[in-house]
């Protein structure tokens, strides 16, 4: 092969990892970020915690807001009681995917 056509493609071989490293490292997360597979995760367990409280009888009147960062969900908002708040974060935790539970809900 003649040497100006081995570092053409040595040049090629060279970008097409440069592209394709970025493409991964695009959608890799960080500490303060989610990364596309990671976001979507977060959406349906926060969709999941959504629909568990609010079909739970006690609960789907209160004012609970649900979000989810890496499978950490924070459960925020007003409840009429603490055995209200015990149930938002026993119904959560049974949630698949579901690493730990933050609450900051309180007793109107």
């Amino acid at each position: 092969m003649a040497p100006k056509m081995r570092g053409s493609l040595s040049l090629t071989a060279t970008l097409a990892f440069g592209a394709g490293l970025t493409t991964l490292t695009g959608c890799a997360s960080t500490e303060t970020q989610s990364g596309t597979g990671e976001y979507i995760d977060d959406t349906v367990i926060t969709t999941k915690v959504k629909a568990a409280i609010f079909s739970d009888e006690n609960l789907k009147s209160s004012e609970i807001n649900v979000e989810t960062f890496k499978g950490v969900v924070q459960l925020s908002g007003f409840v009429r009681s603490q055995s209200d708040i015990n149930r938002a974060v026993a119904l959560t935790r049974d949630i698949k995917g579901v690493v730990s539970v933050k609450n900051s809900m309180q007793v109107k």
